[in-house]
């Protein structure tokens, strides 16, 4: 199994578990294993489902959002190091880039201010990057 094999099926293992984690949470109650176990039977006693037995509908959103969310970042993470990376200047530089909410952190040390600016500038125009906070320090003055 060749390198290309084997990210293609990490990524489909990611994808699947994202999707199956996203699908878990948009369950409905007849659906659930307590149900699926428990069949209904034609008594009258089991007639009417407690009102418990149904599952909250808010924390499904907020699961899937946040979820989302890390997704969102993670990328967003993953676009700007590599685009750090491209910079002929900034190639071998030690840049820390950290994502939350789509507001990326800049961290490490850069050779000089106009490398700093740069980074900086860099990470704004990846897509999703809502700002961009430099805490950058420069090894050379200028």
């Amino acid at each position: 199994m060749n390198s290309l094999h084997r990210k293609a099926v990490l990524l489909s293992l990611v994808t699947g578990t994202a999707v199956a984690g996203a699908a878990c949470n948009q369950r409905t109650p007849s659906t659930t294993s307590e149900n699926m176990s428990n069949p209904p039977s034609t008594t009258s006693q089991s007639a009417s489902p407690p009102q418990t037995a149904m599952a909250p509908t808010t924390p499904a959103p907020t699961t899937s959002n946040q979820m989302a969310s890390a997704v969102d970042d993670a990328a967003i993470t993953a676009q700007v190091k590599t685009a750090i990376m491209a910079e002929p200047g900034l190639k071998g530089t030690n840049i820390n880039v950290d994502t939350k909410d789509g507001a990326v952190t800049l961290t490490g040390s850069v050779p000089s201010a106009p490398l700093k600016d740069r980074a900086k500038e860099i990470a704004s125009n990846v897509a999703g990057v809502k700002s961009v906070q430099d805490k950058l320090t420069t090894t050379q003055g200028g």
